[in-house]
């Protein structure tokens, strides 16, 4: 097994190759994104008490609202701890298709796209100084695709907050194969 960088795994065998990307490391900040998650179901847990305190149905209703909210946030945390404990996507490319799988421990279903029918397959840079660029830095969400492509007028992406550097290598070793698997079909 090779290394891009310090995420990417891949093997490359003469039929196929295939990629392992793993989750940025973030070391100490894992756990102020823990004690975030810890806070904010604190927080749901003093609100929800609340909520059966007799309080009239305007207040009730505003209580519920705030909880919708809530309830979307600590998902979305721990949707990202989950992640960035035990996620990983897996990439294999063989002669007759392209499989992606974004898993979360061993629990993650496997995409399949067959290669004739692959188009635009491409690099997603972000502006240095742009808020997207921000945003996806930081190290509380999961993160935004770096290469992408065309599947019958879908757009499938793939490699969560990888360093440009390394989505480039990785881009451009699915592409030269992309082309040998279809060269050899023709």
């Amino acid at each position: 097994m090779k290394w891009i960088g310090d995420r990417v795994s891949f093997q490359d065998n003469q039929d196929s190759i295939s990629f392992v990307i793993y989750p940025p490391k973030l070391g100490w900040k894992k756990y102020l994104i823990i004690s975030w998650l810890f806070a904010w179901l604190l927080i749901g847990t003093y609100v929800i008490s609340q909520f059966f305190h007799g309080y009239n149905q305007n207040e009730q209703l505003m209580l519920f609202i705030f909880l919708m909210f809530w309830l979307y946030f600590a998902i979305r945390i721990a949707r990202t701890i989950l992640f960035l404990f035990w996620g990983k996507e897996y990439i294999k490319l063989d002669e007759t298709c392209i499989r992606i799988k974004k898993a979360t421990g061993k629990y993650g279903t496997v995409k399949q796209y067959f290669i004739e029918n692959i188009s635009k397959l491409r690099l997603i840079t972000l502006k240095e100084t742009s808020i997207q660029r921000a945003y996806d830095d930081s190290p509380w969400v999961r993160g935004t695709d770096r290469i992408q492509f065309q599947y019958y007028g879908k757009t499938v992406s793939f490699g969560k907050k990888l360093a440009e550097k390394d989505a480039e290598l990785v881009h451009k070793t699915i592409e030269r194969r992309l082309e040998k698997f279809l060269n050899a079909k023709k």
